[in-house]
C-alpha cells in the first residue's frame, strides 16, 4: 500500500510529497517486526533505487514468504531525485544534515521531522547511500563505535564486503541515521557504487542480503543465500591517498585490488605540458576498497582509501 509520508505545498502548484511502499503479510497477527528499507536521501545517490525494485518484485512473486512489514522508502529527497542534485532544490541544503527536524520549523526541517516520525519503532532502517560521483566504493556498512554492538550482527548479515566501524569523534549528530538510532531504531547505514550510476552487481549483493538479515528477524521464511562474512575494521586499519597536486587522475589499479606497501595507485597528470604532477602510492598493504572515478582533482582531493590489517 502507497501511502504519504508528508507533502508540503510549494509554489506553482507544485507539491514536496514523499511517499512509502508499506507491505504487510496476508495474515497479521499484530505482533509482527517492522523493517525500513530507506535511500535517495541525496538526490545523486542512485544504487538505493534498484534495490527498492528488486526488494518490491521478490515480495510480490514470492508474498506467501512474508511474515513481517516491510516499508519502502525510495527518495527521501524526490526533489533532489528528480533535478539530479545532492541536496533539496530550491533550499541549497543537505537534507542528511537536518535531521531529527523540527514539525513546526521551516519546510526541510518539518520533512525531516514527519520522515522520523513515520520510521520510528521499526525494529531495523537500512539507509542506503551510494558514493558522489568522485569516487566508487564497495558494498559496504559504516556504523558508530558507539552503536556497534546492537548494529555488527545486522550488518555481518548483509551480505556486505566491509563493516566499517567508526571512531565516536566522526559522528555527525544531524544524519537520518544518528537520529534513528537515538530514538532506539537500529539502523545501519550502507554505502556503495558510485554518484548518478546504478551497479546492478551490488544492488543485487545488498538485495540478497537484506533478505537474509529479514529471515534472521522472522520477517521472511522463503529460500535465501549464505551471507558472506564481511571484513569487519577501523579507523586505525585504513589508510588514506589524498592528492597533493591537480591535473587528472588515472588509475593503474583496479578497484578492489590488493596493493602492497609503496605499489603505485595512479598518476596524475598535466595535460598543459604533458608531465606527470604526482605518482600516487599505497600508504599500506591492503585492498583499494574506494578509489577516485572522477578525473579532475585539486589538492587534498581524495584519490583512494585502502583497507590493511592481517585479512
Amino acid at each position: 500500500m502507497i501511502k504519504t509520508v508528508v507533502s508540503v505545498g510549494l509554489a506553482v502548484d507544485e507539491s514536496l510529497r514523499i511517499v512509502k511502499n508499506v507491505i504487510t503479510p496476508e495474515t497479521v497477527s499484530g505482533q509482527e517486526k517492522r523493517i525500513c528499507i530507506v535511500t535517495g536521501t541525496h538526490g545523486d545517490e542512485l544504487e538505493g533505487q534498484y534495490v527498492c525494485y528488486e526488494i518490491n518484485r521478490i515480495i510480490r512473486e514470492q508474498k506467501e514468504h512474508l511474515k513481517g512489514i516491510v516499508e519502502i522508502y525510495p527518495a527521501l529527497n524526490p526533489l533532489g531525485v528528480d533535478t539530479i542534485s545532492r541536496g533539496i532544490p530550491m533550499f541549497d541544503l543537505d537534507m542528511n544534515r537536518i535531521f531529527p527536524g523540527n514539525e513546526d520549523g521551516a519546510v526541510a526541517e518539518h520533512v525531516a521531522a514527519k520522515v522520523i516520525q513515520s520510521i520510528a519503532g521499526a525494529d531495523l532502517c537500512i539507509d542506503i547511500h551510494a558514493s558522489n560521483i568522485f569516487l566508487r566504493e564497495i558494498p559496504q556498512a559504516r556504523i558508530n563505535i558507539n552503536t556497534a554492538d546492537t548494529l555488527l550482527p545486522f550488518a555481518r548479515h548483509l551480505n556486505l564486503d566491509f563493516v566499517w566501524i567508526h571512531a565516536a569523534a566522526t559522528v555527525l549528530e544531524s544524519t537520518l541515521a544518528h537520529s534513528l538510532n537515538s530514538i532506539g531504531v537500529p539502523t545501519v547505514v550502507v554505502e556503495m557504487g558510485v554518484g548518478m550510476r546504478i551497479t546492478e552487481e551490488y544492488c543485487r549483493q545488498l538485495t540478497d542480503g537484506i533478505f537474509c538479515v529479514m529471515k534472521d528477524m522472522g520477517i521472511w521464511d522463503g529460500e535465501v543465500i549464505v551471507p558472506k562474512t564481511p571484513v569487519v575494521s577501523n579507523d586505525g586499519e585504513v589508510g588514506f591517498i589524498n592528492a597533493n597536486a591537480p591535473g587528472i587522475f588515472v588509475p593503474v589499479v583496479k578497484h578492489t585490488r590488493m596493493v602492497k606497501k609503496g605499489e603505485l595507485v595512479g598518476r596524475i597528470l598535466n595535460p598543459l605540458d604533458g608531465t606527470v604532477m604526482e605518482e600516487n602510492r599505497a600508504p599500506l598493504a591492503g585492498m583499494v576498497f574506494t578509489l577516485r572515478e572522477y578525473p579532475v582533482v585539486s589538492c587534498g582531493s581524495l584519490i583512494a582509501r585502502i583497507l590493511g590489517g592481517g585479512f
